[in-house]
């Protein structure tokens, strides 16, 4: 099923919309404490730059070959510079990312030292779009919504999808026919009513159902009301190394156990998820047989450190050993 998804996935355009970001890793060694504080001092030896939340949506989708667009907004600054550069090596659309020259591109550096993570730092903007760019950014949208066989709203809370982007992508896509798959972030998941797919991880789930979800059972009891809340739309729940558990409505639940017994790093799991849903609904499969491929594709995501695009080997391979 994997390698029938990618040998249709060149036929596949995707739109990506939502908060991009920038990902750099510096890296070294860490062998003597700081005599200004009590910290380690990390010797550099590598910095490197990915790109990182909706761009890595699209980087997902580009490993597996599809031809994506990414909106989204961005700084006007030395960041986006990079951010742009490394998507036209990864050969991924920009002509709808919008520059803001009041906001700063999101930038999320990692330091590690033997391997360890030791501190993060983001820079980043959560206010709301300013009218301008907000229009700006539709109007981009338009066309490649248009001309999109399935779309993916990306939301990480920083501002680029309010209620108000989401229903407009949802509702014009819904004319079209076009599944919408989407990374939630918002607590009210009806802002995204009407979506094929919504992809929220058990924190997220317990966030949107105002009770907490320490079992199957507590998902069990708090999926009806969501469910109703995003009608038509299913529900795919993400719960890390248990897998993920599909609800559609009217059916019972479908629970798909975790792959992977390697761990690495979840960083990002959940892009290659809905990277993976959008291309598999974008390429005809039926919803609960592009769960089965994502929750594949997230296996080997995990298995590798830091940001990580999945790429067709990988995934031909996981097929092969895991079908």
């Amino acid at each position: 099923m994997m390698t029938r998804l990618l040998m249709r996935a060149p036929a596949v355009r995707v739109l990506v919309a939502g908060d991009c970001m920038l990902d750099a890793y510096i890296e070294g060694a860490a062998s003597r404490i700081s005599p200004e504080a009590p910290v380690p001092v990390v010797d550099v030896s590598q910095r490197r730059f990915v790109v990182g939340g909706a761009a890595n949506v699209a980087a997902n989708l580009r490993g597996m070959g599809a031809n994506v667009t990414l909106a989204g907004v961005t700084g006007a600054d030395a960041a986006a510079v990079r951010l742009r550069a490394e998507l036209e090596k990864l050969q991924i659309g920009i002509e709808a990312l919008v520059e803001d020259e009041m906001r700063v591109t999101t930038v999320k550096t990692r330091v590690t030292a033997g391997g360890q993570q030791i501190v993060r730092f983001d820079d980043e903007s959560r206010l709301p779009l300013s009218a301008r760019v907000a229009a700006l950014l539709l109007r981009k949208c338009e066309r490649v919504v248009d001309e999109a066989d399935a779309v993916v709203i990306s939301d990480y809370g920083k501002g680029v999808a309010p209620e108000a982007f989401c229903r407009w992508i949802i509702e014009r896509a819904g004319r079209r026919g076009i599944p919408v798959v989407i990374d939630p972030k918002s607590p009210d998941l009806a802002r995204y009513k009407g979506a094929r797919i919504v992809t929220p991880n058990l924190k997220e789930t317990a966030a949107a159902a105002g009770e907490p979800i320490h079992s199957s059972e507590d998902l069990l009891k708090a999926v009806p009301g969501l469910l109703a809340k995003v009608a038509p739309s299913a529900l795919l729940v993400t719960r890390g190394p248990d897998g993920m558990t599909l609800f559609e409505p009217g059916k019972q639940g479908v629970h798909i156990p975790a792959r992977t017994s390697d761990v690495a790093d979840v960083t990002g799991a959940g892009d290659t998820v809905v990277a993976t849903l959008a291309l598999g609904l974008g390429s005809g499969f039926e919803l609960r047989d592009a769960a089965v491929m994502a929750n594949i594709a997230a296996g080997v995501a995990v298995s590798h450190h830091g940001t990580w695009a999945v790429n067709r080997e990988e995934l031909i391979a996981a097929g092969r050993v895991r079908s």
